[in-house]
């Protein structure tokens, strides 16, 4: 008799073994970041140079951390950093962390009253929903997340801040993309060597505000 459930199982033992045998895990656990997702935001700095001393970076879905660590170890800890998250995040040193749903509005508001009218710098967003692995339901799911992010992106940062967000190739990336075309100055793809190859995961580099009034 079949076990109903045995192909998810097996399919559960096989993604375990592949996490344990991750090179960016393991290269995670020994340089101390709390997930591999830290290695695909040092490549893309790497390239493109995000981080400086000084700056004023909002961590969008930034549970368990990585990201923060990234940013706090590129700046010499010399930075504003507020990061929010609906999942709890074990405190990090010089991050002003906030526990909550960013789609939701008190949350949002908590956060802006925490940048209390500075100018953001850098927003940075590795948010994605809860997958599926049907892509006409994760795709919109996702866009719907990038542009919650790119809507606070507009808003709150500097003229020559920059955006980096987590998209999802699959209905509405080609819309979205061109919506970031038209309201910033340059916007590049980049796909790190840590995103694994049959992710359908993307990350969009938007730089430099646009004149959103003028262009409309």
């Amino acid at each position: 008799m079949l076990n109903p459930g045995g192909k998810r199982h097996k399919s559960k033992k096989g993604w375990l073994t592949e996490h344990v045998n991750d090179v960016y895990v393991q290269r995670a656990q020994k340089e101390g970041y709390r997930s591999r997702a830290a290695y695909k935001l040092l490549e893309i700095d790497a390239k493109d140079r995000l981080f400086a001393p000084g700056q004023v970076i909002v961590d969008l879905g930034a549970a368990p951390g990585s990201w923060c660590q990234v940013a706090l170890r590129r700046t010499g800890g010399n930075a504003q950093i507020i990061a929010i998250d609906l999942l709890p995040m074990q405190g990090l040193a010089k991050v002003d962390f906030i526990q909550g749903d960013f789609s939701e509005p008190q949350p949002l508001a908590e956060l802006e009253a925490r940048l209390a009218g500075r100018k953001v710098d850098l927003v940075l967003s590795d948010m994605l929903p809860n997958m599926t692995g049907v892509p006409a339901i994760d795709s919109p799911r996702a866009i719907y997340l990038c542009e919650l992010a790119a809507d606070f992106a507009l808003a709150h940062l500097a003229p020559e801040g920059r955006f980096l967000t987590k998209a999802y190739q699959g209905p509405g990336y080609q819309e979205f993309f061109q919506d970031l075309k038209r309201k910033f100055r340059t916007v590049v793809s980049r796909k790190p060597d840590a995103s694994r190859n049959r992710s359908a995961e993307i990350y969009l580099l938007a730089a430099g505000l646009k004149d959103v009034a003028a262009a409309a």
